[in-house]
């Protein structure tokens, strides 16, 4: 099919995004210029334009090769946020694989850009739905899977199975010194300070049992990396109770964070991911199971201190 090509050369009237330059040289619509330009069909003073938003200022030569005949149509966008990556997604949830220092939720300080807050967004970009609904959280500092419900109801079925503790949440953590025992059970009584600290203490009417089993999966030369399943899911849980044994997890603030620090260790982020995690899905009652890598920065160190 025969290519047409039109050119003009930014008059100093004309300085201003390329996407109304090539919609005035070409008199297409906007759908149609930015789908030529995801085609690759425009170019600025030689070079192909592969952003639809850029300037052109004055001397500049645009050029514009396509077939008239032919529909271009805008290429899908992949979404891109420094918060999370998307694992899954269908009409009534949505799982995540959160960044660590990014808040679940905002405090009582009402932060901006908490996760359920970019979920959100994303969620109405080009979607009929406008809220993500939380189910669980992870601290700031770690990462790993979260699943988000679309509607209410769906969120309720699901927070409701973590009440009874039919997820199953597998976490990888590097914590400091070696640990003796292979495998295990921690098993205490959680209460919270006045600081927002979590504390061991005797049962009462303020505290909550916390219960995690644990894996050694490697010693490395003075750290161990281990597998972690909650059986529990309360807040910190598995970091107040790592401390508490004196195997802190790297990089943690907040629970005996001197101990917790290692040379080799120089992230903001603490060594902790939420690896694994599967639930019930609420619509079809079938087990969903869903897998994150262990993040670059906990894989280099294992790396480099075997």
């Amino acid at each position: 099919m025969a290519i047409r090509t039109l050119s003009t050369t930014i008059k100093a009237d004309d300085v201003g995004r390329v996407d109304l330059a090539v919609r005035d040289l070409t008199k297409l619509s906007r759908s149609q210029v930015r789908g030529l330009v995801d085609h690759g069909c425009v170019s600025i003073n030689s070079t192909p334009c592969k952003n639809i938003g850029a300037t052109v200022k004055e001397g500049d030569t645009i050029v514009v090769r396509y077939e008239p005949a032919q529909r271009y149509k805008e290429k899908k966008k992949t979404w891109e946020d420094r918060t999370f990556s998307v694992l899954y997604e269908d009409s009534d949830l949505i799982v995540v694989d959160k960044s660590a220092g990014t808040l679940t939720v905002p405090t009582d300080r009402l932060e901006t850009n908490s996760l359920v807050d970019r979920v959100s967004i994303y969620l109405s970009h080009s979607r009929s739905q406008r809220q993500a609904w939380v189910v669980h959280r992870l601290d700031r500092e770690v990462s790993g899977l979260l699943v988000f419900g679309k509607h209410k109801e769906i969120a309720d079925a699901l927070i409701e199975q973590f009440k009874q503790r039919k997820p199953d949440r597998v976490y990888v953590a590097i914590v400091k010194g070696l640990m003796d025992r292979d495998e295990g059970t921690f098993r205490a009584h959680l209460a919270t300070g006045n600081n927002l600290d979590r504390y061991i203490t005797r049962p009462g009417k303020e505290t909550e049992e916390a219960i995690t089993t644990f894996q050694v999966l490697e010693r490395l030369k003075d750290t161990t990396l281990v597998q972690l399943r909650l059986e529990t899911g309360k807040r910190n849980q598995i970091r107040v109770q790592l401390a508490d044994v004196g195997h802190p997890v790297l990089g943690d603030p907040r629970y005996q964070a001197k101990k917790a620090q290692h040379i080799g260790w120089v992230r903001k982020r603490i060594a902790l991911h939420a690896k694994s995690l599967s639930f019930v899905h609420p619509s079809s009652n079938e087990k969903a199971v869903f897998d994150s890598p262990i993040p670059n920065a906990m894989q280099r160190f294992i790396a480099g201190n075997r």
